[in-house]
């Protein structure tokens, strides 16, 4: 039951991974790139975690001049962004809420840390399943 339910986890893992990966290459290929400010940095409670995280506020205005928020999805460690700080941001014309920070660690970091846990998930089945 356990190699069933870690591969089915790692399956669907997988599946966000490639998901994310197409919505990137969208970003890269058509969306609209611009400059944003980062407005303020609130104080995120990870559900799994014990100690609170924070995660920037970006603030730019979309090609209609009206103002969009967004919080970017990778938080960590080296991921921070101090406010007052201009960033290069990236979005799709007809849905300027799904933007991205445009930096390598932004915008492949969220693809690389879903599919990593993927493979981590089937592992662990293909694991289970031979070993129980």
């Amino acid at each position: 039951m356990g190699a069933l339910v870690c591969s089915v986890v790692g399956g669907l893992l997988l599946w966000a991974g490639l998901y994310d990966a197409a919505r990137v290459r969208r970003l890269r290929r058509h969306g609209i790139r611009t400059t944003g400010r980062v407005v303020d940095n609130v104080r995120v409670q990870e559900p799994r975690s014990s100690s609170p995280s924070w995660a920037p506020v970006i603030a730019f205005a979309d090609q209609h001049g009206y103002r969009v928020e967004f919080t970017p999805s990778m938080r960590g460690a080296g991921m921070g962004l101090p406010t007052g700080r201009e960033v290069d941001v990236v979005y799709l014309p007809h849905n300027p809420q799904v933007a991205r920070v445009f930096t390598r660690r932004h915008m492949t970091g969220p693809v690389l840390f879903i599919m990593a846990m993927g493979l981590l998930f089937l592992g662990l089945g293909v694991v289970i399943g031979v070993t129980g």
